[in-house]
């Protein structure tokens, strides 16, 4: 019997016209048998630090009166072998020219999900896949993506991708870490990239110390493409081979 696995997608600075120039997309992925044991433990790390359970973990939230919390989140995910954490960083938008390969951002935001979530798929498994609820297109977004995925891997009758599902985020301990996971990866390349402002720029030695904990326990450097068989903390850092493409 194929195995099941869950994937949660999330997303950060994903806006076209934001004035942010980074870009990160993340997806963490588990099997779906072990979803609710590790959504607890999650829930027993909120208790730990006297959080209550339905406190949203986001990566915005981090501050130094939470930097502890957040930091045993982190020790958690990587001595939890079965989750996995995968994103795409997009350094500059600002050099897509969408315009000149006759399409709109959403139309390559397909195709980023896509670059995010395929390495995961294999075709003798089946997969149920997890996105955050940004905006009054979300359900457009939704059924253009899990027709784009089914379409890839010829899967018409959704034997693979079973479905292609909108939560909020409040609603899933596991697409919060994916924000939390995706939001380190982000603050870390925007630093890189000068594109922070202030105070964060010069003054959140929490979200500092969070990242420098993900650095330390992935061995990663947060700017740099991993093995694409990386299964812990896989990064793509995406090059445009042209100005929209």
């Amino acid at each position: 019997m194929a195995e099941l696995f869950n994937i949660y997608c999330d997303e950060s600075c994903h806006l076209e016209h934001d004035g942010i120039s980074v870009m990160v997309l993340g997806a963490v992925w588990c099997r779906a048998m072990r979803a609710r044991a590790l959504g607890e433990r999650v829930r027993d790390i909120k208790a730990k630090h006297k959080l209550a359970a339905g406190f949203e973990v986001k990566w915005t939230k981090v501050s130094p009166a939470k930097q502890t919390f957040y930091i045993d989140l982190v020790r958690y995910f990587f001595a939890e072998d079965d989750l996995h954490f995968r994103a795409v960083v997009i350094p500059d938008k600002a050099i897509l020219d969408h315009a000149a390969f006759g399409q709109q951002h959403d139309d390559w935001y397909y195709k980023m999900m896509f670059t995010l979530i395929e390495p995961l798929i294999d075709p003798e498994s089946q997969y149920r896949i997890y996105l955050d609820i940004k905006d009054t297109r979300s359900e457009e977004k939704r059924a253009k993506l899990q027709e784009v995925l089914r379409n890839k891997r010829r899967d018409a009758d959704g034997r693979i991708i079973q479905r292609v599902q909108q939560i909020r985020s409040h609603e899933s301990e596991l697409l919060q870490i994916t924000d939390l996971l995706a939001g380190a990866v982000a603050f870390h390349n925007r630093r890189r990239a000068g594109d922070l402002p202030r105070p964060d720029h010069t003054s959140s030695p929490a979200k500092a110390n969070v990242v420098r904990w993900v650095q330390a326990l992935s061995h990663k450097t947060l700017d740099t493409t991993t093995w694409l068989r990386e299964a812990k903390f896989n990064i793509l850092r995406w090059e445009s081979k042209g100005r929209g493409s």
